[in-house]
């Protein structure tokens, strides 16, 4: 099992949280999404260490950026 946490900007209501965890939640391995809104946090939980490219390029198809790890 593996964590990693990361920083999304531009996320400004529940529907952001859900567009970027929907997206997230998409990629091979990952078992669980969490993101707070009031700090931009994400937390991605995976089978095996995620790739951060494939993290960002999630978070920016939902119309995010990740600002830092």
């Amino acid at each position: 099992m593996s964590t990693a946490s990361y920083t999304v900007t531009g996320m400004t209501c529940q529907h952001c949280v859900a567009s970027v965890t929907e997206e997230v939640s998409g990629i091979p391995g990952v078992t669980d999404v969490e993101v707070d809104l009031a700090s931009g946090g994400l937390t991605v939980t995976s089978d095996a260490p995620v790739d951060d490219a494939a993290v960002r390029a999630a978070v920016a198809e939902a119309g995010y950026e990740v600002a830092g790890r």
